[in-house]
């Protein structure tokens, strides 16, 4: 089941739609026409409660102003390019510094603000919306005209499917994701700290003190990066370690172990007391994880909540920050008339 609803407006007049995808569980998501932000994910716990696992706010205005690019869409780059600056087929872009020296999430009018074209669909076992848009031609001073549809789809299964497909009509770069802020135990219950986490990585890419990789990989053995066996997220966060120091907390790109492009289950994150599962899948090289470290903006999220540190996490399937800017990484190049095609899904159960 599919429900429209106007979640407001925003500065410019422009309407903003709430759109709430249900399953036959009961289980839902809301998602909205501005940044194709996710705004709500609903979903049960061992005894059958719903709970809401993601963070938010409840207007358009806490979206615009209240940081973190909570939920969104990203695009076209995700996570930081180097002094905002690319080089690709010998010509260098200079996109906007839009944090401190660094390029973040698509420059200073990214993805995550735009307003998407949404078409709902429903089919047996699922239901779900195709949203687009189209990315002018040095839109940020990316190059290309880049045609842009993600399809989210909610199934019966209770797993939230995101497609992600572009097009150009010049060579370009692209790194989309999804910037949601998950705490399996409902979004207002407290710290996630106590929750666990397994991720099927080595290593991580290794980091200056401006969060721009160095070009080599973090060995994770042995370091607060090791999630190969489930453990909680707070376990080694407080240590004392060189990549650590500089976030204050998880901010790193750790690199799977066993990608080789396909969809595959790739981290699996768990609260002991609701007995929420949620697996990731995905075909991406890596997954950055964020632990809110710079929640504490003054404007409060949904219900009133006031933001703090390390309320939830962000577990973003991508490619490396700064690739464009590193041979050795896998490739970001998207090339005029290829397609770009990713898939992650978010996978929800008890235990």
């Amino acid at each position: 089941m599919i429900t429209k609803e106007l979640f407001g407006k925003k500065p410019c007049g422009c309407e903003v739609y709430a759109y709430t995808l249900t399953n036959k569980n009961g289980a839902s998501v809301q998602v909205l026409s501005m940044g194709g932000i996710l705004r709500k994910i609903e979903m049960p716990d061992r005894n059958g409660n719903m709970a809401d696992v993601i963070c938010g706010f409840d207007s358009v205005e806490g979206y615009l102003t209240g940081g973190g690019y909570q939920g969104a869409l990203i695009g076209r780059y995700g996570n930081r390019i180097k002094d905002g600056r690319f080089t690709l087929n010998g010509v260098t872009y200079q996109l906007a510094c839009n944090d401190a020296n660094r390029h973040l999430h698509g420059g200073n009018v990214g993805f995550n603000q735009k307003i998407w074209d949404v078409v709902p669909f429903e089919t047996a076992g699922e239901c779900g919306l195709i949203l687009g848009l189209v990315s002018e031609d040095g839109e940020e001073n990316y190059p290309g005209r880049l045609e842009v549809k993600v399809t989210y789809t909610l199934t019966d299964k209770n797993e939230l499917k995101i497609h992600y497909e572009a097009v150009s009509d010049k060579d370009t770069v692209i790194n989309m994701t999804n910037h949601s802020y998950f705490n399996l135990a409902g979004f207002n219950s407290g710290s996630v700290l106590s929750q666990y986490l397994w991720v099927d990585s080595d290593a991580i890419t290794e980091i200056d003190g401006d969060f721009i990789p160095t070009g080599k990989e973090y060995p994770a053995a042995g370091t607060p990066f090791d999630f190969n066996t489930s453990k909680k997220l707070g376990d080694d966060i407080e240590k004392d370690d060189v990549q650590l120091a500089f976030g204050g907390g998880y901010d790193h790109n750790f690199i799977f172990k066993t990608w080789d492009g396909t969809l595959r289950r790739q981290a699996e994150m768990y609260d002991e007391k609701s007995g929420r599962v949620m697996t990731v899948y995905t075909d991406q090289p890596g997954v950055q994880l964020y632990s809110g470290n710079m929640m504490t903006d003054p404007v409060p999220m949904k219900g009133g909540m006031k933001q703090e540190r390390r309320l939830a996490i962000c577990l973003e399937t991508q490619h490396a920050p700064d690739s464009p800017n590193h041979d050795n990484f896998p490739t970001t190049k998207l090339c005029a008339g290829e397609k770009y095609d990713t898939t992650t899904v978010y996978a929800f159960g008890v235990k």
